[in-house]
């Protein structure tokens, strides 16, 4: 058997992993190689003939070494991308949760006792149809509130007062209305978000624990957000900074978005079977997966999340002469970071404190020589502004450009 022989350096693979040699020194091995084979003496030039094929063939080896180095990484869920991160959740039952729809809480109006059934449409002065997520009944007072989730999934804003024509009609419900921004959809799960859920996958398949119920909740289709707290003294706690009153020995739990059967099956499958719950949001599921009929029955019960709006003041120092278009471009900057589209910062959550400090960087970065924040602050009344804000248990953050202010001084 003829043993080939090259003066290029090989791949090692030890206990630290896959190393491979510098381009510098392949192209070293291949000129090598070439003066070898031309009896020696022949210029290592790289625009002499020799030359230009040690190049070429450098360029093709260290493309196969990258190759095979992403391919070592593909191994290791912390660098792991696409199908192969997908491989990865598979071992943990987990799939990559698909893109979804912004979802809209929007007022619903007309005569006492209509039922408004689930997947009634409307419409968005952009031309977005949206569906009812679950069915509803018209009250007596004449109006309720109804999720609307867009057909069109990914970030997509809904300002307030935008869902305003119903898109098919229902016989008695005679008009619709949005008071708040809706919480934006999202785009197919990121690799970064991907490998978070993995990191909690031991706590979506526990039990019993408000983790298990939080990240069964946060992988439900539809769900944008969710918050479970339990409350373990005996006596009704009154939690976060709208005081909203969890019962003793109870888990409270808020959610925005997802069908109330999906919804009401995760929670059946993960929370402590002999706390109370909380909320006004009820649905029953039953066991038929460790009984015959009839099925025991189950009352689930949450709260939906209610939508805030999150009002935003900046000043630009106008002396460093920012964009012409810097009111848009900060305004864009802001919505990202709140949507947690910028990298390396979550996005704005239920029962989460809202920084301003997080934006300074963020806004800067549209133009670090000519963008200078001189004022950064928030508010959820749109009077009173401060440093930060911390959303209630029982809200939503949401957010749109009209209530972000940004001046030049």
């Amino acid at each position: 058997m003829t043993t080939l022989n090259t003066a290029v350096p090989d791949v090692t693979i030890t206990e630290n992993g896959l190393s491979v040699p510098d381009v510098a020194d392949i192209l070293s091995g291949r000129l090598t190689d070439m003066t070898t084979a031309l009896g020696g003496g022949a210029s290592q030039s790289l625009s002499s003939p020799q030359g230009q094929i040690a190049q070429s063939d450098t360029e093709i080896i260290a493309q196969e070494y990258d190759k095979l180095l992403c391919l070592f990484n593909q191994v290791n869920p912390d660098y792991a991308t696409g199908r192969f991160q997908d491989g990865i959740g598979r071992i943990y039952f987990m799939d990559r949760i698909s893109a979804q729809g912004t979802v809209v809480t929007a007022t619903c109006i007309g005569q006492a006792g209509t039922t408004i059934p689930a997947g009634s449409s409307a419409i968005d002065t952009n031309g977005y149809i949206y569906q009812s997520i679950d069915l509803a009944v018209i009250p007596s007072g004449g109006s309720v509130d109804v999720q609307f989730v867009n057909t069109t999934t990914g970030p997509l804003a809904c300002a307030s007062g935008a869902l305003n024509q119903i898109y098919r009609a229902v016989p008695g419900w005679d008009a619709i209305t949005n008071a708040n921004p809706g919480v934006v959809g999202v785009d197919v799960e990121s690799r970064i978000a991907f490998e978070t859920r993995r990191q909690q996958s031991v706590a979506r398949n526990s039990r019993n624990q408000d983790a298990s119920v939080l990240s069964a909740l946060l992988a439900t289709s539809g769900v944008l957000d969710a918050y479970v707290w339990s409350n373990r003294t005996t006596a009704t706690v009154n939690k976060g900074t709208t005081n909203y009153p969890v019962l003793a020995h109870s888990i409270f739990i808020s959610v925005y978005g997802g069908t109330d059967a999906d919804v009401a099956q995760a929670i059946f499958s993960t929370y402590n079977p002999g706390a109370n719950l909380n909320g006004t949001t009820h649905y029953t599921v039953y066991d038929n997966v460790n009984y015959l009929p009839p099925y025991p029955s189950y009352d689930m019960q949450w709260l939906k999340a209610s939508p805030t709006r999150v009002y935003f003041k900046i000043q630009i120092d106008a002396s460093l002469n920012p964009p012409s278009d810097i009111t848009t471009q900060v305004k864009n900057m802001v919505i990202s970071v709140f949507n947690g589209e910028y990298d390396g910062i979550g996005k704005s959550r239920i029962g989460s404190t809202i920084n301003a400090g997080k934006y300074y960087a963020p806004i800067i970065s549209i133009n670090p020589d000519t963008v200078g924040v001189l004022l950064l602050q928030v508010s959820l009344n749109g009077t009173s502004f401060t440093p930060s804000v911390t959303m209630g248990i029982d809200q939503v953050p949401t957010i749109q450009a009209s209530d972000i202010t940004v001046t030049l001084v």
